[in-house]
């Protein structure tokens, strides 16, 4: 990395940039004790990390070889990429893509005009929002909700506090949980379980390698399989079939092949239903 200084102005006359086509080079790497401020017309590429004490901003897009961070917020007009992680004690925000070879985390929300993509976790404390999809190699984590244009997908876990929506499908190693609603224009899978305080709602099936369990109603396009129970506060529906304790791994007791509702609109296939009064 370079000697920090206090604060960073980038424009093209700053020392050792190249640019060819609207792309804007830099070599070593770029560190600030303060704020770092982009003012070009194209994207920055630099070749090691970026670091900030204060905030990073950017009128076009970043690009580092190693880590973005920052002590505060991380914005750009385009897109934000790093071939590690992505860090920021406030917010990030994006008119493109965020993407980064390592993990994304930061203290409030992350917001990207297109895709949202991290090799391993994405963390925020606040919203997760993206105008397409959202992927991580390990877990999404949201202190608030999330909410995509496009599919989620995490190879080990979804959480929110407050809502999950998605114009298409959500889908993980692990389990689904959010204090609010699950909501998908696809299917909903979970080689775990999926958890709501409020309904589960997919356009197309839900699947769900241990028990799906909704503080509202459960609605699927097409059918519901669960390894173990299916509970809802209100109705279980589907157009297809509905299959309860489907479990390979071990037998499941009588109550994990239960599906537990004030009534079902579906094809029992598998399971007993037990009316909730």
């Amino acid at each position: 990395m370079s000697d920090k200084t206090r604060d960073i102005i980038v424009d093209e006359n700053y020392p050792g940039l190249h640019a060819e086509n609207g792309i804007y080079r830099l070599s070593g790497g770029l560190a600030a004790d303060g704020s770092i401020t982009v003012n070009l017309d194209g994207c920055l590429i630099v070749e090691k990390g970026i670091k900030a004490g204060g905030g990073i901003k950017a009128g076009g897009g970043i690009k580092a070889g190693w880590r973005i961070e920052a002590g505060w917020r991380i914005e750009a007009g385009g897109g934000i990429e790093a071939g590690g992680g992505i860090k920021a004690g406030g917010g990030i925000k994006a008119g493109g893509d965020i993407m980064a070879g390592g993990s994304i985390e930061t203290g409030w929300g992350i917001k990207a005009g297109w895709r949202i993509e991290a090799g391993g976790g994405i963390k925020a404390g606040w919203h997760i929002e993206t105008g397409l999809g959202i992927e991580a190699g390990w877990r999404i984590e949201a202190g608030l909700g999330i909410k995509a244009g496009g599919d989620i997908m995490a190879g080990w876990g979804i959480k929110a506090r407050g809502d999950i929506m998605t114009g298409g499908s959500i889908e993980t190693g692990g389990s689904i949980k959010a204090g609010g609603g699950i909501k998908a224009g696809g299917d909903i899978m979970a080689g775990w379980g999926i958890k709501a305080g409020g309904g589960i709602k997919a356009g197309e099936g839900i699947k769900a390698g241990w028990g799906i369990e909704a503080g509202e109603g459960i609605k699927a396009g097409w059918g519901i399989e669960a390894g173990f129970s299916i509970t809802a506060k209100l109705s279980v529906v589907c157009k297809l079939r509905i299959f309860a304790g489907l479990c390979l791994w071990r037998l499941p007791t009588v109550e994990e092949k239960q599906i537990v509702a004030k009534s079902v609109k579906g094809e029992i296939a598998y399971g007993t239903f037990v009316e909730r009064k």
